[in-house]
């Protein structure tokens, strides 16, 4: 670092402390004020905000000094001058946002005071909300004080100290301030009531999936359940808080399944770009066979708990392109692409699928302008490590050897996942480095676990007020991942893939390619339904852009009509959960005309106002007793309305989660040595301010970095982990995806004009 550099950290820290000093004079100077005034009031309320107010004050006297002494040492954890971003920093904007939350109260209190609309009784919640919110920050600053004494020559990680610290904090950190009425306090501002929406979903959908008795009896009690969290929230914040700790990994799935229902699987045709391909391919399980100069590289199918099965991947492209499996008829094919994109999806390795994030990949492909090979692995439990790592690997050589039939010429392939999806990517380039397969010219990850083992840093704290990724469900999805052990089988080992009758898609077997190469000339479609295998479902190919200007203009202004009155609109909530969505069918004619595995449910304006005017108990349990159907099918019957979660008093999650994690490369990309991490791809990581695997995206681009790899880390701020899926309802997270796609153009070396981005 040059002089002026340091000089310059030097007077941006000053001004950033003085910042701090004269928000903490301004907010201690307004607690004075409301205790002074409120300590004459003899109400019940009166008193507690008066105690509030001299909590916060006392809180800050012993906060702020803790702020100030982790702050003095945060830049030694950065990846590097430019790049400042680490799991300390994360909470020192957390402490930053909380004092202007504090003050912007306190604020509202003075102003509010004397008004006869003056809500006593609101605001002392809010004002107690505050107050416990400052005291878990300091029991928070505390553990990272520790941490970071701990700490060796800067590293994140604090490895020889596994489980302790991050024990103490769970059980010592009031986590319900952060579900409550502060609930996404730290987020960006179009995201917070997406957020808050998600945490009231997660509590109601709960006391549907773990309630007994008749459907009369689930509906009368849970009718009084779900008022209570919409007018209540710290009744929602100690369900949500007990489901992080109490609920198994089926909930889990059972929950984000949510992302798999027939109308956020609309939204992508209507807000998305218009794609000509958008088809799934069954990869058959053969012999795989890869020549590397001159020398033939068997690649082993996968079988792991499983055995052999198909791997399922989807195929999105903005262009038909020739070469392009199913475009044998089509004329005015765009010539093969010179890249290729593989993508693989997070999830937790338990759930969603290339349909679940259909939505910025269709973006994507429109913006990048080439094909995307995006790989369904099959999920954990029932499918734990190594599976999904087996199958992205074959799915990956599959495509290596056949881009030809995906549109491009294979010039540059880049490979781009976010969360565990990039982990497994990551894992899949290892492979490839032992085995001698020809490794992508680049890798995307975004905000993607690294080391997957339970080792404290200060960025996996977060998971204490995350909503998207408690503490509980992070675990969870690890175990059954990472512990094979301690997974449970299911009776007949197979995974249902949760695609509609109407998923088109096509087996393909090297035989297959084989014969199709042979072909010189044009083949009816006749022979090029025999080449690619039969189709299961009744639709057929339909090409986007081929469709009757009939066809679009009336799925879309159905679907238009929806999105405005349930998802933007004060409805959504009723609708969401409408028996409709789920189990209405079309005809092939009628299918979208926009992708080849969507369906428009046969109904009008009327009857969709009809559907929300009916019960939402009604509606809600319908819609859950169709995911337990599904469900059921898949995991057999987990028992899980035998458990009732206690609303008052979360268990400890230690006993369940006390297990061996091993230091496994392909599991953890971490622990991979420095030779095999020199021979890795140029590589972009992008992740949150906020994200619990901050310190994982950190300390890898070190790594990477140290032994002489190019990679390029951005760190944004306001956005959550997962941020990708909100890409198509919050300005925040389309601007992150467009980040995204400008890191993949650099990477696959397309210049067209550049993406501008807020960073």
């Amino acid at each position: 670092m040059t002089d002026f550099e340091k000089i310059n950290n030097t007077q941006q820290t000053n001004e950033s402390t003085d910042n701090k000093s004269d928000n903490i004079k301004i907010l201690k100077n307004l607690c004075g004020k409301n205790a002074e005034y409120f300590a004459k009031d003899s109400s019940e309320n009166g008193q507690r905000l008066y105690i509030s107010f001299l909590a916060i004050i006392d809180t800050l006297n012993v906060l702020y000094p803790q702020v100030l002494e982790v702050e003095s040492r945060v830049s030694e954890f950065d990846l590097d001058e430019s790049t400042p971003g680490n799991g300390y920093r994360s909470f020192i904007s957390i402490f930053n946002m909380s004092v202007n939350y504090a003050i912007d109260l306190n604020q509202k209190i003075l102003w509010r005071k004397n008004s006869i609309l003056f809500r006593k009784t609101v605001l002392t919640k809010e004002l107690e909300t505050c107050s416990q919110l400052m005291s878990s920050l300091c029991t928070c600053f505390k553990h990272l004080q520790t941490m970071m004494l701990w700490s060796k020559e800067g590293n994140l990680f604090i490895e020889d100290k596994p489980l302790e610290e991050i024990r103490s904090v769970c059980e010592n950190v009031n986590q319900y301030c952060f579900y409550g009425r502060s609930l996404g306090f730290q987020f960006c501002d179009s995201l917070k009531n997406v957020l808050q929406f998600i945490a009231l979903s997660m509590a109601i959908f709960s006391e549907a999936y773990y309630s007994k008795g008749s459907l009369f009896s689930k509906a009368t009690s849970s009718f009084m359940t779900t008022t209570k969290y919409i007018t209540d929230p710290e009744q929602r914040a100690k369900r949500i808080v007990n489901i992080s700790q109490n609920a198994d990994v089926d909930f889990c799935k059972a929950f984000w399944f949510l992302s798999e229902s027939e109308l956020m699987n609309q939204l992508p045709s209507v807000v998305s770009p218009t794609v000509a391909v958008c088809k799934v391919i069954n990869i058959s399980p053969e012999p795989l066979h890869i020549v590397v100069e001159g020398k033939e590289i068997e690649v082993p199918v996968p079988t792991s708990y499983l055995g052999p099965k198909p791997i399922q991947v989807r195929l999105i492209s903005y262009n038909n392109r020739k070469g392009m499996l199913g475009t044998k008829s089509y004329s005015n094919l765009e010539a093969p692409s010179r890249g290729l994109l593989i993508h693989c999806h997070g999830g937790g390795f338990v759930a969603q699928s290339s349909k679940s994030h259909e939505g910025y990949l269709r973006d994507w492909a429109k913006n990048l302008n080439i094909p995307i090979f995006s790989i369904d692995y099959s999920l954990a439990p029932e499918a734990p490590f190594p599976r999904a790592t087996e199958e992205v690997f074959y799915a990956y050589c599959w495509a290596l050897k056949n881009h030809e039939f995906l549109g491009s010429t294979g010039e540059r392939i880049v490979m781009a996942g976010d969360s565990a999806g990039a982990n497994l990517l990551f894992s899949v380039i290892l492979k490839c480095i032992h085995t001698g397969i020809p490794i992508p010219h680049g890798m995307f990850a975004a905000y993607v676990p690294t080391l997957v083992k339970f080792v404290p840093s200060p960025a996996r704290l977060l998971c204490m007020m995350d909503p998207l990724l408690p503490f509980g469900f992070l675990m969870r999805c690890l175990k059954a991942y990472a512990c094979p052990s301690e997974v449970k089988r299911i009776s007949n080992g197979a995974i249902v893939n949760f695609e509609t009758d109407l998923d088109s898609f096509e087996e393909v077997s090297e035989s297959d390619l084989a014969e199709l190469q042979a072909h010189k000339s044009p083949v009816s479609e006749a022979s090029d339904t025999l080449t690619y295998g039969s189709l299961t479902s009744n639709v057929d190919d339909v090409n986007d852009r081929d469709a009757t200007s009939a066809e679009i203009e009336k799925s879309q202004k159905y679907m238009a009509d929806i999105v405005h009155k349930y998802v933007l609109g004060r409805d959504y909530l009723g609708s969401m959960f409408s028996s409709k969505y789920y189990n209405s069918t079309s005809s092939a004619g009628e299918a979208d005309a926009e992708t080849e595995d969507t369906k428009v449910p046969q109904a009008d304006t009327e009857s969709c106002t009809s559907s929300v005017d009916s019960s939402f108990q009604t509606k809600l349990f319908g819609f859950v007793s169709n995911i337990k159907g599904h469900f059921s099918k898949m995991l057999g019957e987990h028992g899980g309305s035998d458990m009732i979660l206690e609303t008052d008093k979360p268990n400890t999650l230690w006993d369940d989660l006390c297990f061996p994690v091993p230091n496994n490369p392909y599991l953890s990309p971490y622990c991979a040595s420095d030779e095999d991490l020199k021979k890795f791809p140029p590589t972009k990581i992008l992740t949150v301010q906020m994200d619990p695997c901050l310190d994982d995206c950190v300390t890898f681009a070190k790594k990477l970095r140290w032994v002489g790899t190019e990679v390029h880390l951005d760190i944004l701020e306001g956005l959550p982990h997962g941020f990708l899926n909100f890409s198509l309802i919050s300005r925040d997270a389309h601007e992150g995806s467009k980040l995204c796609m400008q890191r993949m153009k650099e990477l696959l070396n397309i210049h067209p004009e550049s993406i501008k981005s807020n960073k």
